[in-house]
């Protein structure tokens, strides 16, 4: 007897939508990914699309200028201010704490010294030195057209391991080629049995992974 395996179909995993209008966005999906119907999907920035912007602010000691590299930042970089803080000052130099719009520590980053993490500059030593406290912002923009959705991966650094949307439609795309498809980027239920998520991916993996998809207002019932 030959056995046939039914595929995922186009929104079957959908339970609710607050209004398909709003919950539904036209998504780049990133060269070489196979993608079906109800598969979580993480995205990388492209880099070079980003905007950077040193913010000045105010009552500083130091007169250093931050400059930022080319390209300025990764693929996981948030949208957002990102908080520098002169946490330890030293003569024509010093160290500062680096925060993520989304209050994660990602430094130390230390003057004259190259940092080339989710943002990517130097702080170089001005005529005065940074006290403690002293603080540098850099504002990141980055919009829907700037990043490319893949496969959610666990293990990813990239930018896949945080889940954002989930497909709509299958696309496969090859080597230097992307499409769009729709995709659940918001404000929806779904049906967690109806989801496709990574092989081998264990229960903490999953739980995060929901809960990801709870930060965008999309609820897994099971």
């Amino acid at each position: 007897m030959t056995t046939f395996t039914e595929g995922r179909h186009p929104g079957e995993f959908l339970l609710s939508e607050a209004n398909f209008h709003r919950s539904r966005d036209n998504i780049e999906i990133a060269e070489s990914q196979t993608i079906t119907p109800g598969q979580l999907l993480g995205a990388k920035v492209v880099p070079t699309d980003i905007t950077a912007a040193v913010v000045p602010t105010s009552g500083n000691t130091g007169n250093g200028v931050l400059t930022m590299a080319n390209p300025a930042v990764t693929s996981k970089v948030r949208s957002g201010d990102y908080l520098l803080t002169c946490t330890a000052a030293a003569a024509n130099a010093g160290t500062f704490s680096v925060q993520t719009p989304d209050g994660r520590e990602i430094g130390p980053a230390t003057v004259a010294v190259a940092f080339n993490k989710e943002i990517k500059f130097t702080i170089a030593d001005g005529s005065a030195d940074f006290v403690v406290g002293d603080s540098i912002i850099v504002r990141i923009g980055v919009e829907p057209v700037d990043k490319e959705y893949v496969a959610f991966n666990p293990a990813g650094t990239d930018g896949s391991e945080t889940v954002l949307a989930i497909a709509l439609y299958d696309a496969v795309t090859g080597a230097g080629v992307t499409t769009k498809i729709a995709a659940v980027t918001r404000d929806a239920e779904v049906n967690g049995h109806c989801l496709t998520l990574p092989v081998g991916i264990t229960a903490a993996q999953t739980a995060k992974a929901y809960a990801d998809l709870a930060l965008q207002g999309i609820i897994v019932r099971n």
